[in-house]
């Protein structure tokens, strides 16, 4: 135990440690005691290569610290700025190099959208015809509407959509659009989350009709209420049953059935600024419950009360891990 968990500390901690070498060189200079200390530091072991490594991927990309984290960085070393600019460094470098792609991919969504919500944070809204969205933590929408149609583009995220009737004498459709896909509201209550390559498509009541965006020529899936299903750019995945989690977050809880533990810390992860992190060895641990994710460190401690865990935090808790009891 002991072991493992020095391990998965000596990682994390290498990629906080380079975080804070890549903000120090981007402070100034260093001298030439400065600069032999880290050249050691990068030699010194192999994850520290490693983490390294990433930084110099992201200042290869960047020319340096990611504008939004650069000011922060810069504030006095003790200071909560930084710290979090420190914390969020380190968990680019964790993710990278595909968290390179995602992390400019999401600073141009989400800025750019009409309507977007931060991390933990969910916002309902009202649109003109009387429809109305409620965003999920993490996402952006755009509202594009115009005398042929009503156009929700998700451009990241989940989204609870209840339509209204259209209230122009001849109806438009109304229709959400993902990367896989454009679906048009049959008089409907319905979520749909967009992934990295599949938009997942819960409907709770009425039916939503689904096109495929790179398979025009196929026909369209209807799905009705109570059917979920997801789907890709080209093909359609199963149809099966919605259970009861599937909109527990706009309630503001996050629900569990005999969950495996690291999926659950995935879903948990979306409401929570920062990194939550599973040990392998509980991996498969089976957990079942409704827990708030509006209050996630709330959830972290009814985990350690319940299940055989301990929760070891970092950063001011930016960087939580989960390990065997």
């Amino acid at each position: 135990m002991s072991t493992l968990r020095s391990e998965i500390q000596l990682d994390r901690l290498a990629l906080e440690e380079a975080a804070e070498w890549l903000i120090r060189l981007s402070e100034g200079e260093l001298d030439e005691t400065e600069r032999a200390e880290w050249e050691c530091w990068q030699a010194s072991t192999p994850e520290r290569h490693r983490a390294w490594s990433r930084a110099q991927l992201l200042q290869s990309k960047l020319g340096g610290l990611p504008p939004s984290l650069a000011m922060s960085a810069l504030d006095r070393p003790s200071s909560p700025a930084r710290r979090m600019a420190l914390g969020k460094l380190a968990m680019i470098l964790a993710a990278l190099p595909v968290g390179w792609g995602s992390w400019k991919l999401l600073e141009a969504q989400q800025w750019t959208a009409d309507y977007r919500t931060a991390v933990g944070q969910q916002r309902q809204l009202t649109l003109a015809d009387g429809s109305q969205i409620t965003l999920n933590t993490d996402s952006a929408i755009d509202v594009l509407y115009d005398a042929n149609q009503r156009l929700i583009r998700l451009r990241e995220g989940e989204i609870l959509v209840q339509t209204a009737a259209d209230n122009l004498p001849q109806a438009r459709p109304f229709l959400v659009s993902t990367r896989q896909g454009l679906m048009q509201a049959l008089g409907t209550r319905f979520t749909v989350r967009e992934l990295s390559t599949r938009t997942q498509l819960a409907v709770l009541e009425g039916a939503v009709s689904v096109r495929l965006s790179d398979a025009s020529r196929a026909a369209p899936l209807i799905v009705n209420a109570g059917e979920r299903t997801d789907f890709s750019s080209r093909s359609f995945g199963q149809v099966n049953p919605v259970d009861r989690s599937v909109s527990a977050w706009s309630q503001g809880m996050l629900m569990a059935d005999n969950l495996r533990l690291a999926d659950f810390v995935i879903e948990l992860a979306r409401y929570r600024s920062g990194i939550v992190r599973c040990h392998p060895a509980i991996a498969d641990l089976r957990i079942s419950g409704a827990f708030p994710i509006r209050e996630t460190q709330r959830t972290l401690n009814m985990l350690v009360q319940t299940y055989p865990v301990i929760a070891s935090g970092h950063l001011s808790g930016y960087w939580v891990t989960l390990y065997p009891a």
